[in-house]
């Protein structure tokens, strides 16, 4: 821990009128509560970049399956479930499209548009 950090610990500490140590108990405990959410906090903004890299891949194999179903459709086949896709489709692409605004905006210091 370096000194800003350590003094951003000890502030906050201070703030919520608790000991450095029941501060740092408090926190590890909520922390390990729920660890989804702790591993996101702390999740480097590399780690971040890959999951939406990684994201954007699947998206990219989805729009291949798409122009397959279009393809089928042209020859007759049904989708039945084809309107439930898109829309899933759709949402995840908008989840990914806010996830890097969000960690644009963090890294330049704002907050997303």
């Amino acid at each position: 821990m370096n000194d800003a950090e350590f003094k951003r610990f000890t502030d906050a500490a201070a703030h919520c009128e608790m000991s450095s140590a029941a501060f740092l108990a408090y926190a590890v405990d909520k922390a390990a509560r729920d660890l989804n959410r702790t591993a996101a906090e702390i999740a480097t903004e590399r780690e971040v970049i890959n999951e939406l890299f990684a994201a954007r891949r699947h998206l990219g194999r989805i729009h291949g399956l798409f122009n397959q179903v279009a393809k089928a459709l042209n020859s007759g086949a049904e989708a039945p479930h084809l309107d439930a896709a898109v829309e899933a489709t759709g949402s995840a692409a908008r989840r990914m499209e806010d996830a890097a605004d969000a960690l644009l905006a963090h890294r330049d210091g704002g907050t997303p548009a």
